[in-house]
């Protein structure tokens, strides 16, 4: 469902969550390793949620990336709208263009509350959300 720099950007600003701050900024390099994520790649999100306001980024000896706003405001759905835009959400499984209620395909009736539910978690799930579960229990889930 989510592509992998979606999964990527959520990753990552987990991580941050739990290791950075304006005091203590994370390199490129560092979250790149911890999350077995290609640098340039990497590097390319990063900057997409540094322009969106989601991260800062300070250059230098001491810099590296923390968070802009505080994780309980981040959403999964701002997140995913900003990496990869909402069209996974409606997209046909079948046809190449979009279908709908009035020009519905054979599994558009099947899907399409399965699409509206998935949306439903996104809009309310937070990166905070996630690093709370995450230290809750460690052991269970792995960034």
């Amino acid at each position: 469902m989510l592509s992998h720099t979606s999964k990527y950007a959520i990753r990552a600003l987990i991580y941050l969550e739990l290791y950075s701050n304006k005091e203590k900024k994370v390199g490129i390099k560092e979250i790149s390793q911890k999350l077995d994520i290609p640098s340039p790649f990497l590097g390319k999100i990063l900057q997409t949620l540094v322009k969106h306001n989601f991260l800062n980024s300070v250059k230098g000896p001491n810099g590296g990336f923390y968070l802009n706003r505080p994780a309980i405001d981040l959403t999964l759905m701002e997140v995913i709208e900003v990496i990869d835009g909402t069209d996974s959400f409606e997209e046909c499984v079948i046809r190449n263009e979009a279908c709908d209620h009035n020009n519905p395909c054979s599994m558009h009736s099947k899907m399409a509350p399965l699409w509206k539910e998935m949306r439903s978690v996104f809009v309310t799930e937070t990166i905070a959300d996630l690093v709370s579960e995450f230290k809750e229990d460690r052991d269970r889930i792995r960034i």
